[in-house]
């Protein structure tokens, strides 16, 4: 328990001292509307998505992350999407509420354009009581005042193209980069501009199996390049099967099943390949996904996206 502790302790000392990350998502290609702001109503129908993260189980002070996300296209050029997202990491907690525009211009018979911007509003919590000390007069705990609710807001940008079978996104989801400091003016966590790319497609192995190779690269100034790259098969059109490798860090199992035209219900694993993972027992992430359909064309060959 003490080397698990010791662990935790040195990763927060890393998070209060220099920058604080965005929460990340191994079935990210789910979750694209947390990401890519131009990717609101781009599936053509309303979509919510609950999803649940649980990161390094075992590990006293690990991230969870919780967030729910709801898109939706108004008419045939604008999308609409609004989320929230909660993130939990040791003695802080940071709620994040997200307003989606998009408007596609068509590129050709298949493809779309996408533009879209993001308004958010964060909310960042910090209970220094919550810290584990070995040692009692250590001033860096003793002298913290909690931060409460502390406001920032903060603005995004993306492109995204896309048809029925490819996608490729970038975008900048938080803009305006931020610092955070307790009561007594001094400096506590920072969070940097992250740039996203990503893309996928899926190819037609047969009428009953398909499979989507897919990337996403994350840019951060000071921070090394984060890549995740995954290979889904989806059969007959209801089980996807899948693996997953986050760059120098994890590798992943990815399972989900359409339960009906309506309901999606999906399902990560994570193991570390870092000397973190003898510490802990992984990653779980699941989520469930629910759209409804207006137009019931469009359930016949559902997008693998």
């Amino acid at each position: 328990m003490k080397l698990k502790l010791l662990i935790i302790g040195f990763f927060l000392i890393s998070f209060v001292g220099n920058a604080q990350q965005e929460a990340q998502f191994t079935q990210y290609m789910y979750n694209t509307a947390n990401i890519n702001p131009a990717y609101a109503g781009s599936r053509a129908v309303l979509s919510a998505l609950l999803m649940h993260r649980n990161q390094w189980v075992g590990l006293d002070g690990a991230p969870k992350t919780n967030t729910f996300a709801l898109h939706t296209p108004l008419g045939e050029k604008v999308g609409l999407g609004v989320s929230i997202l909660n993130d939990e990491l040791g003695p802080s907690t940071e709620n994040t509420f997200s307003v989606d525009l998009s408007y596609n211009i068509p590129t050709s018979e298949t493809f779309k354009l996408a533009f879209g911007i993001k308004g958010t509003v964060n909310l960042f919590n910090v209970d220094f009581n919550k810290l584990k000390s070995f040692n009692q007069n250590d001033a860096l705990i003793a002298n913290r005042t909690n931060i409460d609710n502390r406001f920032f807001p903060n603005v995004g940008a993306g492109i995204y193209l896309y048809s029925n079978k490819t996608y490729v996104g970038v975008s900048i989801p938080y803009m305006l980069e931020k610092k955070y400091y307790d009561n007594d003016v001094q400096y506590v966590a920072g969070e940097r501009m992250h740039i996203h790319v990503m893309a996928g497609y899926v190819f037609d192995l047969s009428s009953e199996l398909k499979f989507k190779p897919s990337v996403l690269a994350k840019v951060v100034k000071g921070v090394p390049l984060q890549v995740d790259v995954s290979a889904n098969f989806l059969f007959f059109d209801k089980l996807t099967l899948g693996a997953a490798y986050r760059w120098d860090a994890a590798i992943s199992a990815i399972a989900g099943f359409q339960i009906s035209d309506s309901w999606l219900i999906g399902y990560a694993y994570d193991k570390d390949t870092t000397r973190l993972g003898n510490f802990n027992s992984g990653s779980h992430e699941i989520f469930l996904r629910y759209e409804l359909f207006k137009n019931y064309d469009k359930v016949i060959a559902p997008r693998f996206f």
